[in-house]
C-alpha cells in the first residue's frame, strides 16, 4: 500500500470514528450532559448532520471557559455515570484551571504511546523515575500507568508547578532555586538509592538540572543506569535537543513528546543530527487530531511548511472537544510513513500569547 493509499485509509477511518463519537456524546441514552444541552442551541442535529471530520467545522470553536469551574459531572457521559471518575487539571497559569474528567483515556493513550518506545532503550520490566508535575495532573498518573503496563515500578517526586509559577511572578529567585534544588534532590536520591531505574520522564529544564546535579556529585545519568528518556514541553527545541544529546546524555536515548490534558500524547518521528534535530509531532489519530490553522480563520488549514496556530480535536467516548485553539503555534508537516496524517513541527507559545505565558518547570 502506497503512502497515498494509507493517507486515504486513515481519512476514512477518522470519518467513521467521528460519526461514532458524535453519536455517542449526543445520544440521550449515552451522551454527555454538556453536549446534550448544547445541542438544543444548534441549528443542526449532530447525530445526523455530522458525518465527516470536516463536518465538525459546523461547531463553534471550543471555548477555554467551558472547562473552567463546575459542576464537573456535566462532562461525564451518561453511560459512564456509575464509573469511578478522575478529574485532571491544567497547569493553572492563566486563571482558574481547566479541568477534565477521565476514566481510562489516560491509560489507553499511554499504552498506545508505549508501543512507539524501543524495548532496548526502555526495557520491559524496568523501573522508571517520573520527574515532572505531581498533584491533579494527568501526566503523573499516566507515566506511572505506562511504567506498570511495561512491567515496572514507577518512582515519583513531589513537584507543584503552580508554586514555581508564583515564585517566578514574585521574583523570589532565591526561593525558586531552593525549590528546584528540593525537587532535584528527590530525584538524585531515587537514582542513587539502588532502585534499578532504567527509564524516566523529565521536562527539559528539570532534566538539565538533574544532569548538572549528578555531575557535581561525580556521576551521570548513564552511570546511574538510565537507558531511555521521554520528555516534553515547549522548551523542547532543536537547539536544546542538540545540547542535551551532545553535552548531557552520553548516548542515552531520548524521544520528545507533545501532549496535554485534553489531547493525550503526540509522538515524534525520529530526531536526527542529519535533520538538524528537527522535531515533528504526530497526534494519536483518530482519538485526537492536530491541525495547523490560520489564526484569523481557524476553519482554514495552512499549507505544508507554513506557520499557523495549533487546533486540537479530541474524539474519545470520555471526551469530545471539537476545534479547541491551543496556546501554541507551529509549522504544518507532511504525513509520515509511521503516521500517515499531518504533523506539526516547531511547537512554541502562540505569538499573540507568548509574552503572557509562564512556562515554569517546562
Amino acid at each position: 500500500m502506497t503512502i497515498d493509499d494509507r493517507i486515504a485509509a486513515e481519512k476514512a477511518k477518522l470519518d467513521e470514528h467521528v460519526r461514532e463519537i458524535v453519536r455517542w456524546h449526543f445520544d440521550p441514552e449515552t451522551g454527555t450532559p454538556f453536549w446534550l444541552d448544547f445541542a438544543s442551541k444548534l441549528d443542526f442535529d449532530p447525530r445526523t448532520d455530522i458525518n465527516t471530520f470536516d463536518d465538525l467545522n459546523r461547531f463553534p470553536s471550543f471555548q477555554d471557559e467551558w472547562l473552567r469551574g463546575g459542576p464537573v459531572r456535566r462532562w461525564v457521559p451518561k453511560a459512564f455515570a456509575d464509573k469511578p471518575i478522575y478529574v485532571f487539571e491544567t497547569g493553572g497559569t492563566t486563571g482558574l484551571p481547566k479541568s477534565r474528567i477521565a476514566i481510562d483515556d489516560f491509560r489507553t493513550d499511554y499504552e498506545m504511546f508505549s508501543e512507539t518506545l524501543p524495548d532496548d532503550k526502555f526495557p520491559l520490566g524496568s523501573n522508571w523515575l517520573m520527574l515532572g508535575p505531581s498533584g491533579p495532573r494527568r501526566l503523573r498518573l499516566a507515566v506511572e500507568h505506562m511504567c506498570q503496563h511495561r512491567g515496572g515500578i514507577c518512582f515519583c517526586i513531589d513537584l507543584d508547578p503552580r508554586w514555581v509559577i508564583q515564585l517566578m511572578k514574585k521574583g523570589w529567585n532565591e526561593h525558586l532555586e531552593a525549590y528546584k534544588k528540593h525537587v532535584i534532590d528527590q530525584a538524585v536520591k531515587i537514582l542513587k538509592g539502588g532502585h534499578e531505574i532504567k527509564a524516566m520522564f523529565a521536562t527539559p529544564k528539570l532534566l538539565e538540572s538533574l544532569c548538572e546535579a549528578l555531575e557535581d556529585q561525580g556521576t551521570s545519568l548513564a552511570e546511574c543506569g538510565v537507558l531511555g528518556i521521554f520528555s516534553g514541553g515547549t522548551e523542547f527545541t532543536p537547539q536544546w535537543t542538540r545540547f542535551a544529546t551532545e553535552e548531557l546524555l552520553e548516548g542515552i536515548y531520548m524521544t520528545p513528546t507533545y501532549g496535554n490534558t485534553l489531547m493525550g500524547l503526540a509522538a515524534s518521528r525520529p530526531v536526527t543530527a542529519e535533520e538538524d534535530y528537527k522535531i515533528t509531532y504526530y497526534a494519536p489519530q483518530p482519538r485526537a487530531v492536530l491541525q495547523i490553522v490560520d489564526p484569523d480563520e481557524p476553519s482554514q488549514v495552512v499549507g505544508y511548511g507554513e506557520t499557523g496556530r495549533v487546533k486540537l480535536t479530541t474524539l474519545t467516548k470520555e471526551l469530545f472537544v471539537p476545534g479547541f485553539l491551543e496556546r501554541d503555534e507551529g509549522e504544518r508537516e507532511e504525513p509520515y510513513e509511521a503516521y500517515p496524517w499531518d504533523g506539526v513541527s516547531g511547537v512554541r507559545p502562540f505569538q499573540k500569547f507568548a509574552d503572557s505565558t509562564t512556562v515554569g518547570v517546562y
